[in-house]
């Protein structure tokens, strides 16, 4: 949590009754964790087991993982900014000069040859 810059004082945690297969004991206790990171406001429910303290720790754990998929998916973003950038600056190849160039006189030349008939003739 420390090297995605994750202070608990930026944690919201609640703890809330849990659902679902388990009976009157998940009914009755409260052993769901509900964390709300406030800088980013991702939120994370964890009811992986019956244990409160072992679902704290869970819950944390996935927060982390979204914060890092988040910033990756940032991270990507920028890259194919850049990249996309890279691509449209780079000067064509010779290659794809002269293709260019031979295009636009092939051009020119059907353009020529539209003309009226028996104009230029």
């Amino acid at each position: 949590m420390a090297a995605l810059g994750v202070v608990d004082d930026d944690l919201d945690e609640r703890f809330i009754k849990g659902s679902g297969p388990g009976g009157q004991k998940i009914n009755k206790t409260s052993s769901c964790v509900q964390l709300r990171h406030a800088r980013s406001g991702i939120e994370v429910k964890c009811q992986a087991g019956r244990s409160l303290t072992a679902n704290r720790v869970e819950a944390r754990r996935l927060l982390c993982e979204e914060l890092e998929r988040r910033e990756r998916l940032r991270r990507e973003a920028r890259r194919a900014v850049a990249e996309k950038r890279r691509r449209q600056k780079r000067r064509p190849s010779q290659a794809a000069r002269r293709r260019n160039v031979a295009d636009k006189r092939r051009h020119g030349e059907k353009k020529r040859m539209r003309g009226k008939p028996g104009m230029g003739d």
